[in-house]
């Protein structure tokens, strides 16, 4: 059966961990929780980006979901019950085309069409240093090894960098 509740297309979709929830966003500037199981909704949109909602996860334990949005914001939300966590994640300048956990769910990484990646708090929102600068190009994939030490990112100028995991450096 269709999960309806979205007024606009929805772009991304993923279960939590244990696979009782769905969290999806849309272009209608909001995420969505459903039951993992019947596919029932949970709860209200869940409401704070000012653009549309591109890309969503769950942290590995399942308790947070990070977003990120065309209004160059990631937000941290409680994956239980949809309440936004902290402050928006201010810092891109560009649209945010993506976000990932860490393995451990200590830290966030977002990457934008700003060029640059963020490194955040996993819990909190809270940023991580500066920037992670040098690419030319839009940042179109980036993720965590699995131990979380370093970061692979790739970009639109064909080049793939590495990062510190825990600094950004």
């Amino acid at each position: 059966d269709a999960m309806q509740g979205h007024t606009g297309y929805v772009l991304s979709v993923v279960f939590s961990p244990d696979g009782t929830r769905i969290v999806s966003c849309s272009s209608d500037k909001t995420l969505r929780l459903w039951d993992g199981l019947t596919g029932a909704p949970i709860g209200d949109a869940m409401q704070g980006h000012t653009g549309y909602v591109r890309s969503v996860v769950f942290s590995p334990d399942g308790t947070r979901i990070v977003s990120c949005s065309s209004d160059k914001i990631p937000r941290l939300w409680d994956g239980l019950t949809g309440v936004p966590i902290g402050d928006a994640m201010q810092g891109h300048t560009d649209y945010v085309w993506s976000v990932v956990f860490s393995p451990d769910g200590t830290r966030i990484v977002s990457w934008s069409y700003d060029k640059t990646l963020r490194l955040w708090d996993g819990l909190t929102g809270a940023p991580f240093g500066d920037a992670m600068q040098g690419h030319t190009g839009y940042v179109l994939s980036v993720v965590f090894s699995p131990d979380g030490t370093r970061i692979v990112s790739c970009s639109y100028d064909k080049t793939l960098r590495l990062w510190d995991g825990l600094t950004g450096a």
